[in-house]
């Protein structure tokens, strides 16, 4: 069976740093691409960032560049977001998306996500 589990959010102030994970089972990450999306009460889920090594692609949404990274390590089969420079709007669940990747488009990995873990709040104060 599939599964992500995330974990790592918490509470931050303003310019902190926190490291997300997304720890993957039921399958591997060379064969997914890997996403990690957030949501905020009454607004809409935005694509934050996703990796896919097989399609050769990492993006990241405009509003992180610069102060997000993903990163992978296979041998753990878990996903990071490293997230610094933490800012207010920052604020909301994290949730990691799975999609296998014989149905994302070669050299990006925004796509439908079809697996999804159970999200993890990240707050930052000001």
């Amino acid at each position: 069976e599939v599964q992500l589990v995330e974990s790592g959010g918490g509470l931050v102030q303003a310019g902190g740093s926190l490291r997300l994970s997304c720890a993957a089972s039921g399958f591997t990450l060379d064969d997914y691409a890997i996403a990690w999306f957030r949501q905020s009460p009454g607004k809409e889920r935005e694509g934050v960032s996703c990796i896919s090594k097989s399609d050769n692609a990492i993006a990241y949404a405009d509003s992180v560049k610069g102060r997000f990274t993903i990163s992978s390590d296979h041998a753990k089969n878990t996903v990071y977001l490293h997230m610094t420079s933490l800012k207010p709007e920052d604020t909301a669940v994290y949730y990691c998306a799975a999609e296998d990747s014989s149905w994302v488009i070669h050299g990006t990995c925004w796509t439908e996500y079809d697996y999804w873990g159970q999200g993890t709040q990240v707050t930052v104060s000001s």
